[in-house]
């Protein structure tokens, strides 16, 4: 009869051990679920809605900036405002700090960074104009690039 008992005991544990186990992998099975729907639905949802609408365009005059290793740089910059940009701006659009920031950005450059190194230089331009500017502005463009 000992026998029996120790039978039935190790029957009744290894199915209590078996459902728990199934319990655990339906338990994560259903949070990587969520996880998967959330990071491919939701987050793609929410990049499309944050994309900024294009506004009016302000081609500022171009600017000779003097190079720090010498030389000079004529530079013109064209700014893309977004939709919303556009519109806070009664008085008409000011590019005034842009070129604020295309002089101290550019005069600190060397000719060869000028000439190597053009679309970084551009990009951390861009990324100056769009923080200077609180989002209103969504790229830049140069209209002219004329080094000596």
């Amino acid at each position: 009869m000992s026998k029996d008992k120790n039978a039935e005991t190790e029957e009744t544990e290894g199915k209590g051990g078996k459902k728990k186990l199934m319990l655990i992998l339906l338990v994560v099975v259903l949070a990587t679920a969520g996880a998967g729907y959330f990071f491919v639905f939701k987050g793609s949802g929410n990049a499309a809605a944050e994309e900024p609408v294009a506004g009016e365009v302000l081609s500022l005059d171009p600017i000779a900036v003097n190079l720090a290793g010498g030389g000079y740089l004529k530079i013109g910059v064209t700014l893309q405002f977004t939709e919303e940009g556009s519109s806070s701006h009664e008085g008409g659009l000011d590019g005034s700090k842009a070129q604020d920031l295309v002089i101290s950005t550019f005069s600190q450059a060397n000719p060869a960074d000028v000439t190597g190194a053009r679309d970084a230089l551009k990009q951390a331009l861009k990324k100056k104009i769009i923080e200077a500017y609180d989002g209103e502005v969504m790229d830049i463009y140069y209209n002219q690039y004329v080094t000596q």
